[in-house]
């Protein structure tokens, strides 16, 4: 789904449906919480279209926002002030993707993303014994289209094993943004709204405004045995500071250019055995690393994360023996305590179904 030139290797239709849920366990200088998500991750369909041509479509989720904060400000003799944060919403991605063997050994592919959704975001402010707080709720709706382009060279040597390499390259995403905001004051009794009013933002040019997805480039090298082994390393960058949301900007932000690097493999014992189905499991591992580009209060906000997965086959059902059930699970680490920021500590556990079919096959028995 990354990489459209892979579809040109495409022999069986293909469907895929991933889910993963999240346990999150957040700290700051003082506390520790902890919080859970599970997510669809993805919802996809691939098949050939002919000898070495392959199409695929899908969607998948492309961003996503959800918090809700509280912060207390206390100075001797002075009332406690009270800040509240809340974002929610996300973008999801629609996609089409075709690649194309036009040589031996050299494939190239291109895919088309459109991406949609909401994002809401809320301030709440209120002061110990006044009456009335205040709020600012803002939200953007957002579309846009962007484009990938991969070409992938993997030649066998020795006739045993390949050498795997690609590179893909993301465009700069231009989704347009329309934005409301609403500002005024509420009843902390009842919570009922006073004197809130709609922002111009026509005044100030922000009604609509551009959010640019900086460019990204991927490079990635692999070798190995088909169906036995394989290990494979991944880099990535990304110009993400020239990423721009001028309707929600924030003070104690900066946005740096971002890389990630990745290496990982896998191992069958026998994917032919039939005395063992334990020897037909796909083993899987890899450690990753993401300078994400996110700078708040001139601090780094990185990731680093370990995997560890399992393919079980499905044999026995109406599908291609090769259709697996994926199971994995990440163990990381995601920013910082340092700045009076907040470190996340996760396992996240994902589960992929992957199924193989061949269609238009004309029955030979009634």
């Amino acid at each position: 789904m990354r990489n459209p030139a892979a579809y040109s290797k495409l022999k069986l239709t293909t469907y895929a449906f991933g889910l993963s849920h999240t346990e999150f366990q957040l700290k700051d200088f003082s506390q520790e919480q902890s919080t859970s998500v599970t997510n669809l991750d993805y919802l996809s369909i691939g098949f050939p279209l002919a000898k070495n041509l392959g199409l695929g479509f899908g969607v998948m989720p492309f961003s996503s926002v959800g918090y809700n904060l509280t912060d207390e400000v206390t100075i001797d003799g002075q009332p406690t002030i009270t800040n509240v944060f809340a974002g929610e919403g996300g973008l999801n991605r629609v996609y089409m993707s075709i690649g194309y063997e036009p040589m031996k050994n050299l494939s190239i592919g291109a895919t088309a993303n459109f991406n949609f959704g909401r994002l809401e975001y809320q301030r709440i402010q209120s002061v110990e014994d006044v009456q009335f707080g205040t709020l600012d709720r803002r939200e953007s709706r957002i579309n846009g289209y962007d484009f990938n382009f991969s070409a992938n060279y993997t030649p066998t040597i020795k006739d045993k094993y390949t050498l795997y390499t690609s590179l893909m390259v993301n465009t700069q995403g231009n989704l347009v943004s329309e934005n409301t905001e609403r500002l005024g004051s509420f009843s902390l009794v009842n919570g009922q709204e006073i004197e809130v009013i709609d922002v111009d933002l026509d005044a100030a040019n922000l009604r609509n405004t551009e959010i640019k997805i900086p460019f990204r480039t991927t490079a990635g090298l692999g070798f190995g045995e088909n169906k036995k082994w394989f290990v494979g390393g991944e880099y990535s960058f990304q110009k993400f500071s020239d990423f721009q949301n001028e309707f929600l900007g924030l003070e104690n932000v900066i946005y740096n250019d971002a890389s990630s690097f990745a290496f990982g493999g896998y191992f069958i014992p026998n994917y032919r055995s039939l005395s063992s189905y334990f020897k037909r499991i796909i083993y899987r591992a890899g450690i990753r690393y993401d300078v994400s580009g996110l700078e708040v209060n001139n601090k780094d906000i990185n990731n680093l994360g370990i995997t560890f997965g399992l393919g079980l086959p499905l044999s026995g059902t109406s599908f291609d023996a090769f259709s697996n059930l994926n199971l994995g699970v990440e163990l990381g680490r995601r920013g910082t305590t340092d700045q009076n920021l907040i470190e996340e500590n996760y396992i996240k556990i994902n589960v992929g179904l992957s199924l193989n079919a061949k269609w238009f096959v004309k029955k030979r028995i009634n």
